[in-house]
């Protein structure tokens, strides 16, 4: 009889611990324990507290845009999804080492566009406007995309960053702390870090090598499961001390 006393509350113990972990799952997933989303939040405002001659309204995309200290790139994130004319975060670059490099615009896919001496490199979220009564800010916008896009949202171990994905394998990323990476404990050089997937590119003609401003390298980052290396086009920036 206490044998069998002593299965019944092992296996209740067992039981409940898979319950609670669970809830723990669905709760970090979808809730206050996303540590990624939420510690997004609070690296990006730090980006734009370091920077702040560098974040500027962006009333043509009704909404924000973080330059790159080149002037060369910016990330463009809207505020109104309603009114964003292309995409609701994107990249906005110069074409013009593209297409000394061998580009043919006409043979890039949807989701880019020509806009003048730019491309813009983007995702569209929706065609809602701001939430009524929120405080319509560069770090509220951001916050928007957590909550209602938290799968545009990443960490990319490997670097020790955040990002938003673009769609495309483009991506705008930034240091979760600008003094140290984490993860290999060595000081953080690259604060900030504009993400292009030069596949779509060299199909319309680029010779990677080529392109003048952005470097071409291999990045660890993790698909099914595994980290393997892809190449990327880079452009990182320190923002200094």
């Amino acid at each position: 009889m206490k044998k069998n006393i002593k299965a019944i509350i092992a296996t209740a113990v067992a039981v409940l611990a898979v319950v609670s972990f669970l809830l723990v799952l669905v709760t970090t997933a979808g809730g206050s324990l996303d540590v990624i989303g939420r510690g997004s939040g609070t690296s990006f405002a730090e980006v734009l507290q370091k920077i702040p001659e560098r974040v500027k309204i962006d009333e043509a995309n009704s909404g924000y845009s973080l330059d790159a200290p080149d002037d060369t790139v910016r990330f463009i994130w809207s505020g109104d999804y309603s009114q964003s004319p292309y995409y609701d975060a994107m990249l906005e670059f110069d074409i013009q080492p593209f297409l000394d490099a061998g580009l043919d615009a006409g043979k890039l896919p949807d989701n880019y566009t020509l806009s003048g001496d730019k491309l813009l490199a983007g995702t569209k979220l929706g065609t809602e406007t701001f939430k009524e009564g929120a405080a319509v800010t560069p770090l509220a916008a951001y916050e928007r995309i957590v909550e209602e896009h938290r799968d545009k949202i990443n960490y990319h171990s490997a670097m020790d960053h955040f990002g938003v994905k673009l769609d495309g394998g483009n991506m705008f990323e930034w240091a979760k702390d600008m003094g140290t990476n984490s993860v290999t404990g060595d000081v953080q050089d690259k604060d900030i870090v504009f993400v292009l997937d030069p596949q779509p590119l060299i199909e319309a003609g680029v010779s990677p090598e080529k392109v003048q401003g952005w470097a071409y390298a291999t990045v660890k980052v993790e698909e099914n499961g595994k980290m393997v290396e892809v190449y990327k086009f880079l452009k990182p920036f320190d923002l200094g001390e």
